[in-house]
């Protein structure tokens, strides 16, 4: 048996087993996918309310492709900057947002099905957000994402999971591809008049674009959903994650332009990697009285990471939660009250990095984090066309760490914060189909256990930063979205005016970022979308965004651009054909990259990648797919972890050549099928 049969097998047994289970559901809707339109069409009729940028992607708009990451999933979404660095692993940014955070994400909030899956201390892992069991993704930018209670300065990206009524039925998929990549999906939906069930499993293995980049995952997502009244109706929501991921760590320019299949030596010599397994509970019940909704719930997270880099992290985390959301509607004039509160406690150990195994234990500390918010907001629409808006957000939070034992000199501490964000907007509809809005608002992010809790200095000392404060921000948006004849479109302009923003530089080969509150910095853009359909079989689909991101007189850094995301970048697919045959050649374009230092020394050099899609219907209920990428095999710089300067032998000792770039994917081919039964 090959290679390939045998990581198959598995994937290929479960999925004829469930085939062979009976479904007495009705028969789903005639489309690619299982999903019914009904639940996109809400959030589509919700971010139509909005006085800002927002948007909402159906599944059916990415189904096409090898879903690996949530860069396969928002590539079309205006205004999101996502870049590769390995597997699920990715550059996550709004409006600049955590720019120069070279791991992880922060700066957003990210939500399942309503529910945040940041940890208390806001920080989080976007790899438990598996876009293959979405029926659609939300994104909503900036003060826009009030609705969930986000004060951030890059909004908030909720994904939405089927549930037994919009997704009746048995759905399978299986991928494969280059690198030895397999991938399986199967999800079923049943459903009565009181109660409905939805659930789903799927599985994935590669090897990766690079060396040392294996990954391989199980998930299940499912929930259960129970209609107790005429008013009263609650869902329990399940997730089950456990991932497996290599880290092939970053490389020098050269590298990354030259031999991009190439691992990091000491991200190989130190078996570097992120595994997670988590398990996610959750439940909201809803009492609906027409006029006034409430929605009440709550839910527990427990994950384990351990993640050998520069040394083992080894830690072991519970967080748990309650949130409600109260709406009002009577003519004329709406209200929205709402409010969250999320503490957190992590058992956090470090050990001597033995080629990926545990050695001494170097440090051992409990860490406990809360972040609360409550939220409101009224809109009164005086006339039909016209609706004016005014909100706020209120959050606090603390984060307190006890050490048990550190190997060098560490502190205890606890630092609290808090804050108030406003917002005001205006939404006018002249015209059927098209909107004008305004706003302006404030955001406010807290630090995280990270940001708090600093290893500095030589010989390292582990003490809480009482001088690290929140970044805050005020930010002015207008922009339009519409559609007239065959073109519809969604453009945005902001600009943010920023204090104390939370950036972040690596110090050395050895030890993760420092990071500082910067004095006064700017993020201004554009974020544009622009589909063209002339007839049924031709789509034009385009997305722009221009980021114009600097310091403002910093004493060191003067005017400079902040590094990391380059000024321009434009994405476009053009789709030929019907849902029966289509094809959809894609172009990814960066006509010149960003800096990769705060020093504006080095700029990362730009690129054009070329890439097509393409699916036809077999049989009755069974579509086939492909996705080729970077069809050149062009060798590029997709990601960049920042630093002070990045000059390649400065004249100091020892000599500079920073490894800090991530390249972009390799060519590839993924090729899969889709069953509904």
């Amino acid at each position: 048996m090959t290679r390939f049969a045998c990581r198959a097998a598995p994937l290929l047994a479960l999925a004829t087993c469930l085939a062979a289970v009976p479904v007495h559901a009705e028969e789903a809707d005639a489309t690619i996918i299982v999903t019914a339109p009904a639940a996109t069409d809400a959030a589509e009729e919700r971010a139509s309310r909005t006085a800002g940028g927002t948007d909402i992607v159906s599944y059916e708009d990415y189904a096409d492709k090898s879903v690996v990451s949530l860069r396969d999933t928002l590539a079309f979404s205006p205004g999101v900057y996502l870049q590769p660095r390995y597997g699920q692993e990715v550059r996550l940014s709004i409006r600049g947002s955590g720019l120069s955070r070279g791991f992880h994400m922060r700066g957003l909030t990210l939500l399942q099905d309503g529910v945040p899956i940041n940890l208390a201390d806001d920080n989080g892992d976007f790899q438990e957000l598996e876009p293959i069991f979405f029926d659609h993704l939300e994104v909503w930018r900036g003060a826009n994402a009030l609705r969930f209670g986000s004060g951030t300065l890059g909004g908030a990206i909720n994904g939405v999971t089927p549930t037994g009524r919009t997704a009746q039925g048995l759905y399978m998929r299986g991928d494969i591809g280059s690198f030895d990549s397999v991938r399986g999906l199967v999800s079923a939906g049943v459903a009565s008049d009181r109660v409905d069930a939805w659930g789903a499993i799927s599985a994935d293995t590669s090897d990766g674009d690079r060396g040392h980049a294996k990954r391989r995952s199980r998930r299940f997502q499912g929930n259960v959903g129970l209609k107790l009244s005429e008013v009263v109706s609650t869902r329990f929501y399940a997730s089950i994650n456990s991932i497996r991921q290599e880290l092939p760590g970053a490389l020098t320019m050269a590298e990354a332009l030259s031999t991009p299949r190439k691992a990091n030596a000491a991200a190989v010599a130190g078996d570097q990697a992120r595994d997670i397994d988590s398990l996610r509970l959750q439940n909201r019940t809803t009492l609906d009285w027409g006029a006034f909704t409430l929605d009440v719930g709550g839910f527990v997270n427990a994950k384990s990471l351990h993640h050998p880099i520069f040394q083992l992290i080894d830690q072991k985390s519970v967080d748990i939660g309650t949130f409600f959301r109260a709406d009002y509607a009577t003519g004329p004039v709406e209200v929205t009250f709402g409010g969250e509160i999320r503490r957190g406690s992590t058992d956090a150990r470090q050990f001597v990095n033995s080629g990926g195994r545990r050695g001494a234990l170097t440090f051992d500390a409990d860490q406990k984090a809360q972040t609360a918010t409550l939220y409101g907001e009224v809109r009164v629409r005086p006339v039909e066309v016209l609706t004016l808006i005014a909100g706020g957000v209120y959050a606090d939070g603390w984060r307190k760490r006890t050490v048990n034992f550190s190997a060098t000199p560490a502190t205890d501490g606890r630092i609290d914060f808090d804050a108030f964000s406003p917002k005001i907007g205006l939404l006018f509809e002249p015209a059927a189909d098209i909107q004008l809005f305004a706003n302006y608002s404030r955001s406010a992010e807290f630090p995280g256990f990270g940001e708090v809790f600093q290893t500095v200095g030589i010989p390292p000392t582990s003490t809480v930063v009482s001088d690290i404060r929140p970044q805050r921000a005020w930010t002015a948006e207008i922009g339009t979205r519409g559609k007239l004849g065959f073109a519809s479109w969604d453009v945005a302009l902001y600009r943010s005016t920023l204090k104390g923003e939370l950036l972040q530089f690596t110090t050395n080969s050895n030890i993760p970022a420092a990071t500082f509150n910067a004095g006064r910095t700017l993020h201004q853009g554009v974020e544009a979308g622009l589909d063209l359909a002339a007839t049924d079989w031709l789509r034009l689909r385009q997305v722009y965004t221009y980021s114009d991101f600097r310091f403002r007189g910093d004493a060191q850094f003067g005017d400079n651009r902040l590094p990391v995301v380059p000024k321009h970048a434009y994405r476009a697919e053009l789709r030929l054909g019907s849902d029966a045959l289509h094809i959809a050649p894609n172009l990814e374009w960066v006509p010149d990259g960003p800096f990769a230092d705060y020093r504006n020394q080095v700029r990362t050099p730009g690129y054009v990648l070329i890439g097509v899609t393409g699916g036809a219907t077999i049989a009755n209920g069974i579509d086939a797919f492909v996705d080729i990428r970077n069809i050149t095999g062009k060798k590029a710089i997709g990601d960049i972890s920042a630093v002070i300067d990045a000059r390649v032998n400065t004249g100091v000792t020892p000599a500079i050549n920073p490894a800090i770039y991530y390249p972009v994917e390799r060519r590839a081919v993924s090729a899969g099928i889709r069953a509904r039964f």
